[in-house]
């Protein structure tokens, strides 16, 4: 279940500026990500067993399936229908690693906020902003998956990839691409997953509960981002970030934005 808030750091660029505007999210292709392991593994495959092997066998004999391949299915001993079975379904799951590789998207959330790493690398080395989305709307926590951090490459279990439906998304292929080594546990990250990679998704304005402004980042931009913000979403809260000074941790206090209009009318 994903927590009540996902977060999406931003540097300050003209490009987050106009997404923030247009109310959009990017999945990227992941090929770009910055570590060469992330969505790029060939993972480990566990050695069919002799049930394995027959529950396979099964499978196809009770298919349609021209006479030949039925004679080979019935007449093959543990040994052939091994070297076959690995064969065919190493062949499929790198397929489907590649399928995925060029056609998906993929956009990155945290669990957290206020995490110095996060805000140095993806936050603009804290001159950017940090958005907060609520996950109350299905639609939302229905398209996220939790990353989940190890130092081993998964083991794939060949038997149910070859079982699984061609028509649905093979829940290995996916649990593969929201794996990453345990040197990135910091991030705390869920992943969006999206059918078509560099796809900008124009998200509904109540999904935007906060923004969250680094300590770098200078008071006029502050106003910028809330003015955009209070035209489309007035429910919209924003944080304004400082540096503790007695912690390593960054300190947000809610920044309550009034238009310069409404002051001169005050």
């Amino acid at each position: 279940m994903a927590p009540p808030f996902l977060y999406k750091y931003q540097p300050l660029c003209l490009q987050s500026i106009q997404n923030l505007k247009a109310q959009v999210l990017y999945f990227g292709s992941p090929r770009h990500f910055n570590d060469p392991f992330d969505c790029a593994l060939m993972p480990n495959f566990r050695t069919l067993t002799e049930d394995d092997l027959e529950r396979l066998r099964r499978h196809y004999l009770s298919r349609d399936i021209p006479e030949a391949a039925r004679k080979l299915f019935n007449g093959a001993d543990l040994a052939t229908l091994r070297s076959l079975f690995l064969r065919e379904g190493k062949a499929g799951f790198e397929k489907a690693v590649i399928d995925f590789l060029e056609t998906k998207g993929v956009c990155c959330f945290s669990e957290k906020h206020d995490d110095l790493l996060m805000w140095s690398h993806y936050g603009g080395q804290y001159n950017g902003f940090c958005l907060e989305f609520s996950t109350s709307n299905p639609e939302f926590a229905q398209k996220v998956q939790k990353v989940d951090y190890r130092d081993d490459i998964p083991c794939i279990d060949l038997s149910s990839f070859i079982l699984s439906s061609p028509e649905q998304p093979n829940k290995q292929v996916l649990d593969l691409f929201c794996t990453k080594s345990t040197s990135w546990r910091y991030e705390h990250e869920w992943r969006g997953l999206h059918d078509t990679g560099g796809t900008a998704y124009r998200y509904p304005a109540e999904w935007l509960t906060g923004v969250y402004f680094g300590p770098r980042m200078g008071m006029e931009w502050c106003e910028i981002i809330c003015l955009i913000l209070q035209t489309q979403n007035s429910r919209v809260k924003f944080w304004r970030g400082r540096r503790s000074e007695t912690e390593f941790k960054v300190v947000f206090e809610q920044l309550r934005y009034t238009p310069s209009a409404d002051v001169k009318r005050e």
